[in-house]
């Protein structure tokens, strides 16, 4: 699982990387803001944390995609270090929020999930972005 969830947070990375290269993935900014507005609404019930947490969470995890652009040219062994690092790097921030053990978890869980549904987008349509409707 924690393997899983260390290529599904590099996959984001990549996905962010190429989305921003190409506009957005071929959203608006309109279209994007509103995509992040409902992830936060998920992010709170699904993790039960506040608005105000959910806007460090996805703060952590907006700097972490950050962070990872550059791994994608490092080998396989390198590029697992430097998740490893980032991951425990993030579940300290997330602790410092404060947020309990539970909540990480419900929070990791929740972008595990996120990447599993935009993998089965680009699976199922050939990559052309998606906007949940399955």
């Amino acid at each position: 699982m924690k393997k899983f969830l260390l290529m599904a947070t590099l996959f984001a990375a990549v996905a962010t990387t190429s989305a921003s290269a190409q506009g957005g993935g071929g959203m608006t900014p309109e279209q994007r803001a509103e995509r992040m507005k409902q992830m936060k609404t998920e992010l709170i019930a699904k993790a039960k944390i506040s608005d105000a947490e959910a806007d460090k969470v996805m703060q952590i995890q907006q700097e972490s995609r950050q962070g990872m652009r550059g791994l994608r040219d490092l080998s396989q062994e390198d590029r697992q270090k430097k998740m490893d690092e980032i991951k425990a790097e993030n579940d300290k921030k997330f602790k410092a929020i404060p947020l309990t053990d539970d909540q990480v978890k419900a929070v990791d869980a929740f972008y595990e999930e996120q990447m599993k549904r935009m993998m089965d987008r680009m699976k199922g349509n050939g990559g052309q972005g998606g906007n949940g409707n399955q």
